[in-house]
């Protein structure tokens, strides 16, 4: 009897430290993606825990993708003054239209991070169909939010749902 009570106290223990661990994961998966540079990085260092995260998966094909982009640009300066919020764009053009996103986020003066998902590692993992795919990560890791296509205005609601992350 007593061994049963041993066996039974230590698989609670686990299933407990099982649970927690579950806590502490990240609903943003570890894939490896790649710079502007060409540096590949894995995407469970893009959030440092401190701050809520808007991820937007985008084409440089996709107009809509572009003035949502745009439209986060020219608010993020008082975004970040109210919620610290970073702000992560994620190209999921392919090998064939990769060579656009640089040229394009330049002259758009895009002041946030654009990395590179050209195998769509991440796009798959995230269940991302097509873009503009919009997501907010508060400081936990855990996807608050999500939207996809963009109309004009929506970047109220978005900015809306960054405040609730916090």
């Amino acid at each position: 009897m007593r061994n049963l009570t041993v066996v039974t106290l230590l698989v609670f223990i686990l299933i407990g430290a099982g649970v927690h661990a579950q806590d502490n994961q990240s609903d943003l998966p570890g894939i490896d993606i790649k710079d502007l540079r060409g540096k590949t990085i894995n995407t469970s260092s893009l959030l440092d825990g401190d701050r809520p995260v808007i991820l937007s998966f985008w084409a440089t094909w996709c107009s809509p993708c572009i003035k949502e982009l745009d439209a986060i640009s020219e608010n993020l300066e008082d975004w970040q003054d109210e919620t610290d919020v970073r702000v992560i764009a994620i190209s999921i053009d392919d090998s064939r239209t990769s060579m656009r996103v640089v040229p394009l986020a330049d002259g758009r003066g895009w002041e946030f991070d654009v990395y590179l998902d050209s195998n769509g590692d991440l796009k798959r993992a995230m269940n991302v169909l097509n873009p503009p795919h919009t997501f907010v990560i508060n400081t936990r890791g855990e996807i608050v939010y999500e939207h996809t296509a963009y109309a004009e205005g929506d970047e109220e609601e978005l900015f809306e749902q960054v405040k609730q992350a916090l």
